[in-house]
């Protein structure tokens, strides 16, 4: 099993950071068209090395070079679903984390069918919206569509039942982040609104969550480390960006440069009472 972790601990997630920057580990994605170059660019910010894998013909093999695997379904066709599959069987035969980003779950038939699908295919860590979340935790649960007004607390509850469910970490981004296993909740009070100005940075997190999983075992660990680093360095951009243009490039550089002492003042990270 792995180690208790302890949320507060700023140090300990920092110390990840700096793994990977060391370490530089190989993380292969297959993502969406429209953050394709945005995803890479924000691995190499962190320093990990990212690969854009989609051929049905290579993934297999390649999951089976790289450390961790991004599973997102943004720009959804047939062919990309056999390759998702494809790469998700392969990381767990081969014992590679992956993480399912399963954009847009509730919005069509065949998106819902698809996600559900490889929702039970055994992913470390699941990474959504809180519409995402809900759609697939009750698709999981009760084969019914989600409301989009219910609150973040009702997703939260969700979350934690998709999380045992599945045996997944899952993580709700918004205002506020949460992360659960089922039993524990952390949420992280980092980001800023001027975030959700900018396509795809919820796809960038994703990535940034998968290399975290290549450097530490514990999901929960890995995806709150993460999520914090990527809210940390979010706000410190947007406070000095005028516009969500000049944030795109601030956010890059922000999470190339964060030292541990900014990174130590300004993480807000909190383990709720069960």
């Amino acid at each position: 099993m792995p180690n208790e972790y302890n949320p507060t601990d700023v140090r300990s997630l920092w110390t990840l950071i700096a793994t990977i920057r060391d370490k530089a580990p190989l993380i292969h994605n297959i993502t969406n068209f429209v953050v394709m170059n945005n995803t890479a660019n924000a691995l190499l910010a962190i320093g990990a090395s990212p690969a854009m894998i989609h051929s049905v013909d290579e993934v297999e093999d390649f999951v089976g070079i790289s450390q961790a695997l991004i599973v997102n379904i943004g720009t959804l066709d047939s062919e990309l679903i056999a390759a998702c599959k494809l790469a998700a069987i392969a990381a767990c035969t081969v014992g590679v984390p992956w993480v399912l980003d399963p954009v847009g779950a509730g919005a069509t038939p065949y998106r819902r069918t698809a996600a559900i699908a490889l929702a039970r295919l055994s992913p470390s860590v699941i990474r959504g919206n809180g519409s995402e979340i809900l759609s697939l935790a009750q698709q999981a649960r009760e084969g019914r569509g989600v409301d989009s007004q219910h609150d973040s607390r009702t997703a939260l509850a969700e979350a934690q039942h998709l999380a045992k469910s599945t045996g997944a970490v899952v993580a709700i981004t918004g205002v506020v982040d949460y992360v659960t296993d089922g039993l524990r909740v952390v949420e992280i009070h980092n980001g800023h609104p001027l975030m959700t100005r900018v396509t795809g940075l919820g796809c960038s997190a994703t990535a940034v969550i998968g290399a975290f999983l290549a450097i530490e075992p514990n999901a929960f660990t890995a995806t709150v480390a993460a999520l914090t680093l990527f809210g940390v360095a979010g706000e410190l951009a947007a406070e000095r960006s005028p516009g969500p243009g000049t944030l795109q490039v601030a956010l890059l550089d922000t999470l190339y440069a964060l030292d541990e002492a900014t990174f130590s003042q300004r993480a807000l990270v909190n383990l709720l009472p069960k």
